[in-house]
């Protein structure tokens, strides 16, 4: 875009919700400088392995199988977008791509660009937990080997006056995080197997915001805590979506998701097959694609009704 053109589209309201870039748009959609915060854009991810068909292992051939096609999705500044759909869909996977996770089998192609910027797999690579972080979904991404306190704070090499402070200023923030999730203070001089799961979870939840990103990628981040910690977490979501940064929220639970996220991105069998505004799923009426409106009819306010 022209400097011109970027500061016409940084102004563009979505009162209506058009649809422009391949989605809907809540009404607190904003194009910062002209660009979305994330975008991700016809993504496929396909991984060579041996025919499970093939009568013979030792006779199988190799095949190449997409398990994300054309996927397209997008993250506004100050938004957050719930990513919802069955297990097994790739959501996962999703979060690894835009991290620069790539098995050694995989082919990615597509485009991903972070703040107005394109990227590859190196710079992907830089950009986690300097500016994207990750709330994962399994709990072994902790470092068994270092007392979860430590791996909250984050790791300063420099031995200097002005790395002594940053790591202090890093050690209060990590302890006030901890309390707010419910962690005493022992927990910080804890490894990670002296934890519960609901713990685990609260640890890489809190070294996620402490590493002031502009995107978290949150896959799957409530399981394992109770409502009122569930809540505080997506709570805390909201507000740093609010301040300016971006949250794609990969979850299961699409009550609590709707409570807190500006738009939806519905996936199926590998994409996307419908990025909504929350709004739209007041009613079945307001979605598009027939598994949206299956996803609406399941919900527990609506009798978990199961539509053909």
């Amino acid at each position: 875009m022209l400097q011109n053109e970027v500061l016409e589209h940084e102004k563009t309201t979505h009162e209506a919700q058009p649809v422009h870039h391949k989605h809907s748009h809540a009404v607190s959609s904003v194009h910062t400088e002209g660009h979305h915060l994330l975008q991700v854009e016809d993504l496929t991810i396909s991984f060579t392995m041996y025919d499970s068909l093939s009568p013979s292992f030792f006779r199988a051939k190799k095949v190449k199988k997409a398990v994300i096609e054309n996927l397209s999705i997008s993250v506004h500044a100050g938004e957050i977008v719930a990513v919802v759909g069955a297990s097994g869909s790739g959501k996962t996977l999703l979060a690894d791509a835009i991290l620069g996770l790539y098995e050694p089998n995989a082919e990615v192609k597509g485009r991903i660009w972070f703040d107005g910027v394109l990227q590859d797999a190196e710079s992907l690579t830089k950009l986690r937990g300097n500016g994207i972080s990750l709330v994962p979904q399994s709990v072994t991404h902790l470092d068994p080997l270092m007392k979860v306190g430590k791996q909250a704070q984050g790791f300063l090499g420099a031995k200097d006056a002005s790395a002594s402070k940053q790591g202090a200023t890093r050690k209060a923030a990590q302890e006030k995080m901890f309390t707010r999730y419910g962690l005493e203070s022992n927990v910080s001089d804890l490894y990670p197997f002296e934890l519960s799961g609901g713990m685990a979870r609260r640890v890489l939840l809190s070294t996620a915001l402490l590493d002031n990103p502009r995107v978290i990628i949150a896959d799957e981040p409530t399981p394992g805590l109770d409502l009122d910690l569930a809540i505080a977490a997506l709570a805390d979501f909201r507000a740093f979506a609010d301040s300016g940064g971006g949250v794609l929220l990969i979850t299961h639970d699409i009550e609590l998701a709707l409570n807190v996220a500006d738009r939806v991105a519905v996936f199926k069998e590998g994409t996307v097959v419908e990025e909504t505004a929350v709004a739209n799923f007041a009613s079945p009426d307001t979605l598009q694609h027939p598994f949206s409106k299956q996803l609406w009819y399941a919900l527990p306010e609506h009798g978990f009704e199961v539509r053909p």
